[in-house]
């Protein structure tokens, strides 16, 4: 698939077909491609939980779900997802990387840091996992988990206490679904939320 169609195909899936597995080759091209992903100084501060059994699928659910929540549609959609991918940020890897002589930030102070950028190439890396399951015929969702539900899933996967969660891909086969009202909201186009030279100016034509 052309990479242009890639872009314009990717969707969050929120229904995923329970009775058909994704290939364990497929999943791994999806995190090659992940590590890919640029990264400050080449810290490569991530790492993957791959969940793909259903014992460790309901473990996940147990950690993030309250045993007495309603029954959610979109909720119950997503659980039949054969595969979550946990994306987790090391924030000690880009200190210890920028205190290294070549880059001389002996100190390790966090405030040198204008935004958490172990997050933010976290995120990078998941956005090639989700763009990776498009080009492989595969349904994707990105989904956060609520922050009072964090340390449960530290513990449910023996997750480093030096580890953040920055969110959770679902992958699996899509099925239809009902079209989320979202999608009901305008797409901003490039001309609208490109600003040339200065915030404000819209630009004319392309350069």
């Amino acid at each position: 698939m052309e990479f242009s169609e890639v872009v314009r195909r990717r969707r969050m899936v929120r229904r995923y077909d329970p009775d058909r597995a994704v290939p364990r080759d497929v999943v791994e091209r999806c995190l090659a491609n992940a590590v890919r992903a640029p990264s400050a100084g080449f810290s490569q501060g991530w790492d993957f939980v791959v969940l793909t059994t259903g014992d460790e699928r309901e473990a996940f659910w147990s950690a993030t779900t309250a045993a007495d929540a309603p029954d959610d549609p979109w909720l119950s959609g997503i659980r039949a997802a054969p595969v979550l991918v946990l994306c987790l940020s090391h924030k000690d890897a880009y200190l210890e990387r920028y205190a290294a002589t070549d880059k001389g930030w002996t100190d390790r102070d966090e405030g040198r840091w204008p935004v958490p950028y172990w997050d933010v190439d976290t995120g990078m890396a998941a956005l090639l996992i989700l763009l990776t399951a498009t080009d492989e015929g595969l349904g994707s969702l990105f989904f956060g988990v609520p922050p009072e539900r964090h340390d449960a899933v530290h513990e449910a996967f023996d997750v480093p206490e030096d580890r953040t969660l920055i969110g959770v891909v679902s992958l699996g086969y899509a099925v239809p679904g009902p079209t989320s009202p979202s999608l009901r909201r305008h797409r901003r186009t490039g001309h609208e939320v490109a600003h040339w030279g200065r915030f404000g100016v819209a630009g004319e034509g392309t350069r």
